[in-house]
């Protein structure tokens, strides 16, 4: 079975039946079936059908009050004669048959108001079907064991979070180790109780972390890395899943077509284990991609040559920069919340760049111009124009607007520049002139001038330029009325307005 190996969020993990038999407050009892730590609810329905058969899911705990069983099946008292005794029992042999079919995980028999007691027909029949019957006192509503589960989801819901998000600050601290591999494979190893191995492209095991679960656990996940590698299948999936016994085996493939695999042995699969391997995975992805192709070297050469007052322009050809004007500069902020190392790393690798820079609230990529950057889910960017290593200044200024340009909009994506303007009309070393003289009152307040440019980008509203710098609506007013007295103009004059606007292109 294939997965995919992006990080998500977890699956609600479902409730041991032992766990609601535990709460007092319900009085459960189970009469019938096998024992409550080997089932598991994910939900909870009521009905009074006599074939709930297809209404059901499967993982029900389904709650009846015996509102359908007919009289003569359901009476308990006295002794029943054996037509009587041959007719319940196969009412009620028909009726477990179908939850069981359905794959009810467990039944809950009311004790009111129909039935006094539960049937003993429907007692054997449960013991016989291998289906867990409950006894649901007079005092409990079927509402109260209903609302029991979904405390119990969401408390169960908010521990495998909390454990993402542990699993994933402890990885990204391990990959920044100067060890970064095996420390990434160690943590893993710890967070999931299992065996970790990195397997190279030719299938050799070149890094392991835990202790194999089972013998031939090792000789497993090599088999099941094959599935996934490139090259093995025409459309080799990115993940893979399989088991030994009752060891539970998983296999992600790592950057693309580099071919390298990791593999992963666990005692037991738990809902938050997906997520927190795929963590793993994309952060092996970034590691080996740098082993493979060298450019980790390259980048780390021009890193040094730069600190040491080389211009960029030499070393931008380690940087993977085919041309002058071979570079874009992206800004982006997630939609919600401030972004991490992970979302960093991944983001720059959906954008098909490792130069990535987090900054505070902002990730900065330096992508090469030939890969155009797209939309991407749960982020907001902005691109600069395409620029050589001597303009990075600029187009990273402009990648800054566009964004702010892009989270005052609420637009996914904004490009500098996406058209050709008015400016190509005029000589740049002109129209450059124009602006320092036109804008000459404002050189001493940079806020004002990059106040100024936002408000009439967004056509003068003052809640959208807030939001775009991150002020309040009292600031801008402020601002842009100082402007206006600076400049000594009308800048509610769309003449004025366009003049300014030319003039901020070329500033």
């Amino acid at each position: 079975m294939s997965e995919p190996t992006t990080p998500s969020v977890p699956p609600t993990p479902p409730v041991p039946l032992s766990a609601l038999l535990a709460r007092e407050d319900l009085g459960l009892r189970q009469i019938a079936g096998p024992p409550a730590p080997d089932t598991v609810i994910h939900w909870a329905h009521t009905s009074e059908m006599a074939d709930p058969y297809p209404y059901l899911l499967g993982g029900e705990l389904l709650l009846t009050a015996g509102v359908h069983v007919p009289e003569a099946a359901g009476a308990d008292g006295g002794t029943p004669c054996s037509s009587e005794a041959e007719s319940s029992g196969d009412y009620f042999d028909d009726y477990v048959s179908r939850i069981v079919a359905a794959g009810g995980a467990a039944l809950g028999f009311g004790l009111a108001p129909v039935h006094d007691t539960v049937p003993r027909a429907l007692v054997a029949a449960c013991d016989a079907y291998g289906l867990p019957l409950l006894e649901v006192p007079p005092r409990t509503t079927f509402s109260g064991v209903a609302r029991a589960v979904w405390q119990l989801m969401a408390q169960a819901r908010l521990a495998e979070l909390r454990r993402v998000t542990e699993a994933q600050q402890s990885l990204a601290a391990a990959a920044s180790r100067p060890d970064p591999v095996p420390s990434v494979l160690r943590q893993l190893a710890q967070r999931l109780s299992a065996q970790a191995l990195l397997h190279g492209p030719d299938g050799t095991v070149i890094a392991s972390a835990g202790r194999a679960p089972v013998p031939g656990t090792q000789e497993a996940l090599r088999k099941l890395t094959g599935v996934v590698r490139p090259g093995t299948a025409r459309d080799a999936p990115a993940s893979a899943t399989d088991s030994l016994g009752e060891i539970q085996l998983a296999a992600y493939a790592l950057g693309g077509s580099s071919g390298f695999v990791l593999g992963v042995a666990t005692g037991r699969r738990e809902p938050a284990d997906h997520t927190i391997a795929s963590v793993a995975a994309v952060l092996l992805s970034l590691l080996t991609g740098e082993h493979q192709s060298g450019a980790g070297a390259a980048r780390s050469s021009a890193l040094v040559r730069l600190l040491l007052g080389a211009a960029p322009a030499e070393v931008a050809a380690l940087l993977g920069g085919t041309d002058d004007a071979g570079w874009l500069v992206v800004h982006a902020r997630p939609e919600n919340g401030t972004p991490d190392p992970v979302g960093a790393a991944a983001l720059g690798t959906a954008l098909g760049s490792p130069l990535v820079d987090l900054a505070r609230d902002v990730v900065r990529v330096l992508v090469p111009a030939g890969r155009e950057p797209a939309a991407q889910p749960g982020w907001t960017l902005g691109v600069g124009a395409p620029a050589g290593p001597a303009d990075w200044p600029s187009a990273d200024a402009q990648a800054a607007r566009a964004l702010a340009r892009a989270r005052a909009t609420r637009t996914p994506l904004v490009r500098h520049g996406a058209r050709p303007g008015l400016s190509e009309l005029v000589p740049r070393a002109d129209a450059e002139e124009h602006a320092r003289a036109l804008l000459a009152p404002l050189a001493a307040g940079p806020a004002l001038t990059e106040t100024l440019r936002t408000w009439l980008s967004l056509h003068g509203s003052w809640d959208r330029t807030a939001v775009a710098l991150d002020v309040h609506r009292n600031t801008v007013r402020q601002r842009i009325t100082r402007c206006a007295a600076l400049l000594d103009t009308d800048l509610d004059d769309p003449d004025v307005r366009m003049e300014l606007w030319f003039a901020l292109r070329n500033h």
